[in-house]
């Protein structure tokens, strides 16, 4: 998505109140935003807690302000400075970060990002927002733009199935329909499964959703989900997130305010920071549950009884 997320910056770069701060990375990616927005174009080192407070400052005069990192220096090394200096004040200060989840695979524990959004949403006013897809860059990058709140947005890598072509970006999207259960998937966890979803039988296919925007109560499931839901009464969630602050743990709480949550229930999300080996963001996926073939048993296991059966 590094690429989509650049052509994104540089034509935002066009409007002189567009600012770009970096801790140290882009090398190799963000060459041509440098190169057209000059010295808006600020590389403010290894020292992320400052980046955020000066970004926060930038904003305070009117500057459109984006920062950017991996995602776990971007959002837990300089959480106080989100915290106070840019969620309390309300600044509509863009915090973007690269490799979310397992994305860094092999670099181990400290480049993980499984607990972000879940802690950056406690934070007052802050949305954040997760695209699925490389094409989906753009555009959730022009709706962030118009949102007068602090943003967190979560970069990974697209993984649609080669030629799958996606519905343009929005909060909630349907992506394959079918008469199994219900599934919500967070961001690009999508898309490698769609291939071995699209493969099952209709009857057993799930309907499969997408959500790119938290939290719940500012992006509501559209009554098309809600209707799905009472309908298959079985519901599972996929996240590469800690079950704490996750995206399921936000919906389900949403559907029990409403007397709403299904009998069958599985949410599937990351288990661990740390393993014993270390491994690529496939193994680290396998490890907890997060392949196809763990989806696939997960949404077996969903299926109603015989006794169940009409």
């Amino acid at each position: 998505m590094r690429k989509a997320f650049c052509d994104a910056m540089v034509a935002r770069g066009q409007d002189e109140r567009f600012v770009f701060l970096t801790g140290d990375l882009g090398f190799m990616a963000l060459e041509p935003l440098k190169a057209a927005i000059g010295e808006r174009f600020i590389n403010a080192g290894v020292a992320e807690q400052n980046m955020v407070s000066v970004a926060a400052a930038m904003c305070l005069t009117g500057l459109d302000t984006w920062v950017y990192s991996i995602a776990p220096f971007c959002t837990a090394r300089p959480f106080e400075q989100i915290r106070n200096d840019v969620a309390l004040h309300g600044l509509p200060v863009r915090i973007v970060g690269n490799g979310g989840g397992y994305g860094y695979g092999v670099m181990g524990p400290t480049h993980h990002a499984i607990e972000d959004y879940g802690s950056l949403l406690t934070l007052t006013g802050l949305q954040a927002c997760i695209p699925a897809f490389d094409e989906d860059v753009g555009e959730a990058v022009r709706q962030l733009a118009d949102l007068p709140a602090p943003v967190y947005l979560r970069l990974g890598r697209g993984e649609g199935p080669a030629g799958y072509v996606a519905p343009p970006f929005q909060p909630w999207r349907q992506l394959l329909d079918g008469q199994g259960p219900v599934m919500v998937v967070a961001g690009p966890l999508v898309g490698p499964l769609l291939a071995p979803l699209m493969a099952l039988p209709e009857a057993r296919r799930p309907r499969v959703w997408v959500v790119g925007m938290l939290p719940i109560e500012q992006h509501l499931p559209p009554p098309a989900l809600l209707a799905q839901l009472a309908s298959a009464g079985a519901l599972l969630t996929v996240e590469e997130h800690v079950a704490r602050g996750s995206m399921a743990s936000e919906l389900v709480l949403h559907l029990a305010a409403r007397g709403l949550v299904p009998p069958r229930f599985q949410a599937l999300h990351a288990r661990a920071a740390r393993y014993e080996h270390y491994g690529s963001q496939h193994w680290l996926r396998e490890q907890s549950g997060l392949d196809p073939r763990a989806v696939l048993a997960a949404l077996q296991s969903l299926e109603p009884s015989p006794s169940e059966s009409p």
